[in-house]
């Protein structure tokens, strides 16, 4: 195993593609396309998620000395790698806005580090809580359904929802990314997911499916049918080249029986529209997922995403290629392996082992963020997994 350090012999802060390739000069943007088309790459492509890294530590000043002053996309460049997403802690606006009709009633109260919102329904008030945390960022604490008896107020108050893709917004997007990659957002989660992690805490998500299957169902109809209007426009636009379903699938939510019952028919028939239109598409699995490994290749999407391996995960990367089928793997380095109590030698092996199971069809990235509250050596470690990309894989 050769040593793991950083590259010497040319500015370090020159993170282009290596001139030492025989094929002609891509961006990372290039690359990001050529990658989803099955066309060469001069070398493996790194695409790591750090934006809630540089988030953290800018908003704490304790960003490393050398990033001090640069705005986030100047980091990237610094580092030598892609970007992936709009929207998602950039100055690059979320394209897709949502609104209610007029006959919904919203209200807001914010007091210290708490904060309600109330739906007024003619079935009763919807409402929600938030805490601003040590972190500050604002969590969610209080579901707006608790229990079955909401759900009459919840379908009311979806079927009054209304979801739109503003392309003047997504075009902000693409001029902030530049040729750092191919902007993507996340598109809205399924019904199931949207009832099961935004609308209802978990448990009480299965209860109320247990207890008025009917019922929950009727709003899961409603939440898809909120949707065709935003699909229509996504499609239309002919800006959109890569999307992805921003699910967070694990274990934790679902089991099997639901996974077939209420996510995949809904996958293949969103995700079919796009494919149907030229889109990409790839769906965020993260958490526990060793259940859903037989599912995994005839998954309607080109990539997954965020698949997490052994330590931090329950299957190992041996188990994921397996699985996978000829699908693009996007990310694949555990998250705690940019951590110091795990050594250096140790995200090596990783790095290297991922490039040989699953380059060329690999985004290369972290599983699935840099973690917020790594130190400089995480840093260290996001630079030398950016060296020894663009130095592998030709």
């Amino acid at each position: 195993m050769a040593v793991l350090a950083r590259d010497s012999g040319r500015d370090p802060h020159d993170r282009s593609v290596d001139s030492r390739t025989d094929r002609h000069e891509m961006t990372p943007k290039d690359m990001n396309s050529a990658v989803f088309r099955r066309e060469p790459l001069p070398h493996v492509f790194f695409q790591p998620r750090f934006e809630p890294w540089y988030a953290w530590h800018k908003q704490f000043d304790s960003l490393p000395e050398e990033l001090r002053g640069l705005e986030l996309r100047q980091v990237y460049d610094r580092v030598g790698a892609s970007m992936r997403y709009v929207g998602y802690y950039t100055d690059a606006p979320y394209p897709i806005e949502i609104e209610y009709g007029d006959e919904v009633k919203v209200t807001s109260v914010t007091e210290g580090d708490h904060m309600e919102s109330h739906f007024e329904t003619p079935h009763g008030t919807l409402s929600e809580s938030w805490r601003f945390t040590v972190d500050r960022t604002w969590r969610l604490v209080e579901f707006a359904a608790k229990s079955p008896d909401d759900l009459p107020a919840l379908r009311w108050l979806i079927e009054r929802r209304k979801l739109t893709f503003d392309p003047e917004l997504f075009r902000q997007g693409i001029e902030y990314l530049g040729d750092r990659g191919e902007p993507q957002f996340f598109l809205p989660k399924s019904p199931y997911f949207a009832l099961a992690q935004q609308w209802m805490k978990y448990p009480d998500f299965v209860f109320a499916l247990a207890d008025r299957p009917r019922d929950a169902e009727d709003i899961m109809k409603a939440i898809d049918e909120s949707y065709d209007h935003l699909w229509e426009q996504v499609v239309s636009s002919g800006l959109v080249r890569i999307v992805n379903f921003g699910e967070n699938v694990a274990m934790a939510y679902l089991s099997t029986r639901y996974f077939e019952e209420y996510c995949i028919p809904w996958y293949e028939k969103r995700a079919g529209q796009l494919r149907h239109a030229g889109i990409f598409s790839h769906i965020h699995i993260d958490g526990y997922f060793e259940p859903l490994l037989p599912y995994l290749a005839d998954l309607p999407f080109d990539g997954l995403e965020a698949l997490t391996p052994l330590p931090q995960g329950d299957v190992s990367l041996e188990e994921i290629h397996e699985h996978i089928g000829d699908k693009i793997l996007l990310d694949g380095i555990p998250a705690v392996m940019f951590l110091r109590h795990h050594p250096r030698d140790e995200l090596q092996a990783c790095v290297e082992r991922i490039v040989e199971l699953f380059h060329p069809r690999l985004i290369l990235g972290i599983s699935d963020e840099l973690p917020q509250g790594g130190d400089d050596e995480s840093f260290e470690r996001l630079k030398w997994v950016a060296d020894y990309s663009r130095t592998h894989g030709a």
